[in-house]
């Protein structure tokens, strides 16, 4: 039988990361330093979906010879995450306090799309339905999703 078990995703700022991510409602449970491979892997999932539906953050370690750092930018090809949200309009109010860029508003009371730090896209689906309502309705997109 197969299971699904988690989605990696390489990180350039692990905190930076894991902060973002708390603002949608997905925390971390574990993480784990590998000195010998020089990389940690932090996984998060939503409350009750731990060790079933997983992002693993894996974070590559410096150069040990001071040379710079790897760095990702995402393929299309790679798509994109996708959660559940208790309230949409909070949880985009949220992570526009936070000085992220929602690129594609909820206008609809129903889903919207934001990149994380490192500009994996991230689909955001309202639990259940809410009205259409403003500021949102009237958002236009910003950028790529």
């Amino acid at each position: 039988m197969t299971k699904y078990l988690h989605t990696m995703i390489r990180v350039t700022d692990p905190e930076a990361t894991v902060a973002f991510f708390k603002l949608i409602g997905v925390e971390e449970t574990r993480r784990f330093d590998n000195e010998a491979g020089r990389f940690t892997l932090i996984f998060l999932a939503a409350p009750g979906q731990e060790g079933v539906a997983e992002v693993e953050l894996t974070y590559n370690w410096p150069p040990q010879d001071g040379s710079d750092p790897d760095t990702y930018s995402g393929g299309r090809n790679f798509g994109h995450l996708a959660y559940r949200v208790e309230n949409i309009y909070e949880t985009c109010q949220a992570i526009m306090d936070a000085g992220h860029t929602i690129n594609r508003p909820p206008r609809d009371g129903h889903m919207a799309f934001v990149r994380t730090p490192d500009g994996i896209s991230i689909e955001l689906l309202q639990e259940g339905s809410l009205e259409p309502c403003e500021p949102w309705a009237s958002m236009e997109n910003t950028g790529s999703w």
